[in-house]
């Protein structure tokens, strides 16, 4: 019977084991992309714009990449946490973030080195949606419409406030480029959130403030304050009724929403980005998704925006806003 060489058997099973080595590396790189659970970072606290966009988003995202998407909400700073605990993360497309304007265009104009992070440590993956802001006056204030308020803050400088939920938000250089248009002097209160803007223009503590959109809705339908308008350059398909303030010539060149973007850590891989910008995509192709966009304010941005460009193009508008203001936290 015939017999096989020791040295040839531990020669063949050298071998069989470099080839499995060898075989290993080779499976994991061409493990599909996602094969685990996908977070969505929202730097703010449960139930506000951001939050909702992140969430409808993370809905239809699982829906077209077969993976549980999570929404993490990280509040704190602006959405700068949030926005920073992305920027720091593996670019593996894991963990991705739905922020705004506030945390990823206008928070290093306004805070300068206290932000670790900047737009070019993300990789802009699409605009999801924006919503208008609008201007409003309490009951007490006297005026029911954007005329009016002109004339009368024009001819009292310094006697009226507005207030917005912040220093350095899109709300408060909203308000700053109303000023600047307008050639107005009017105090700007910063308050921590809606409620309590809200709680002063319906007491009539505050004359006049600055809403997101939806946010303000509930109150102007109510009849409790009194829309002046709206901040894009064309009038919300939301409230039609509701002029633009551009189109007052004096205001013809206020034009600031508040927009929403799906951005991943810098340097993402590209047949992940791919990936997402399809889903992406898709979603806001969606019938459903822009319904349910469309009922909370806001508009389903255009899938052929480049959101690289706007990013640029933003920050360079609000950089004039911030210098005009002197705007600094």
């Amino acid at each position: 019977m015939p017999t096989t060489c020791p040295s040839k058997l531990r020669r063949a099973a050298l071998l069989s084991g470099l080839a499995l080595l060898a075989a290993t590396p080779a499976f994991a790189q061409d493990a599909p992309w996602p094969s685990k659970p996908i977070t969505i970072v929202v730097g703010y606290p449960p139930g506000g714009s951001t939050d909702l966009n992140g969430r409808a988003v993370a809905t239809e995202l699982s829906a077209r990449l077969g993976v549980p998407v999570i929404v993490e909400n990280i509040g704190g700073a602006g959405g700068a946490l949030g926005a920073q605990k992305v920027a720091s993360a593996a670019p593996d497309g894991y963990t991705l973030l739905v922020g705004a304007n506030n945390e990823l265009a206008i928070k290093k104009l306004v805070s300068g080195n206290k932000v670790k992070y900047d737009v070019k440590d993300f990789t802009a993956i699409g605009l999801i949606a924006s919503q208008p802001m609008v201007l409003v006056a309490s009951q007490g204030a006297g005026v029911k419409n954007l005329a009016e308020f002109t004339r009368k803050v024009s001819s009292n400088p310094g006697k009226f406030s507005y207030g917005s939920s912040g220093v350095g938000t899109a709300l408060h250089l909203a308000g700053e480029m109303v000023k600047e248009q307008g050639k107005l002097f009017m105090t700007h209160i910063a308050y921590r959130g809606v409620a309590p803007i809200t709680n002063d223009l319906l007491g009539n503590h505050l004359e006049y403030g600055v809403y997101v959109l939806s946010s303000g809705l509930p109150h102007i339908r109510s009849g409790k304050v009194i829309a002046l308008g709206t901040t894009e350059a064309k009038r919300s398909a939301v409230t039609p009724d509701i002029p633009a303030l551009a189109e007052t010539p004096l205001f013809k060149n206020v034009d600031i929403g508040v927009w929403f973007a799906l951005m991943g850590p810098a340097n993402l891989p590209k047949p992940v980005f791919d990936k997402l910008k399809k889903a992406l995509n898709e979603t806001l192709q969606s019938p459903d998704f822009r319904k349910k966009m469309e009922e909370s304010g806001s508009t389903v941005a255009a899938t052929t925006v480049n959101l690289d460009q706007f990013l640029a193009t933003e920050v360079v508008k609000y950089k004039k806003i911030v210098d005009y203001a002197k705007i600094e936290e």
